[in-house]
């Protein structure tokens, strides 16, 4: 008999992202390869929530994929599927506004995710 219970993490998330996420057009979150991040693993859940807010929305683990640099995150994995409603050069902007150098020193992580009903 196998265990069948996913590992579930918690994670914060902006409310522009969350509300991608939760639209199901976010397929690829981004973070930076911190310590807490090390074992993430295709199958386990993330509970995103919006800071200060009781709003939580569920993903399932597909994939993760380490990057040198955001740079190269975005293009291996494709700005749309990050975030479609802003282009390449405004993502990478918004990503490096969140983390400065060097948190990005530390690697970055894509995260493909799909929505839990």
């Amino acid at each position: 008999m196998t265990d069948t219970t996913a590992r579930v993490h918690e994670l914060n998330l902006y409310r522009q992202y969350f509300d991608l996420v939760a639209a199901g057009t976010k397929t690829i979150e981004v973070r930076v390869k911190y310590p807490h991040l090390a074992d993430l693993a295709a199958d386990d859940v993330i509970r995103f929530q919006i800071k200060g807010t009781d709003e939580t929305c569920e993903v399932q683990v597909k994939r993760v994929s380490e990057y040198l640099d955001f740079e190269a995150l975005l293009d291996g994995e494709g700005p749309a599927n990050v975030n479609p409603t802003a282009t390449r050069e405004q993502q990478l902007t918004n990503i490096r506004a969140i983390y400065p150098p060097e948190k990005e020193a530390l690697g970055a992580l894509a995260i493909e995710i799909e929505r839990r009903q």
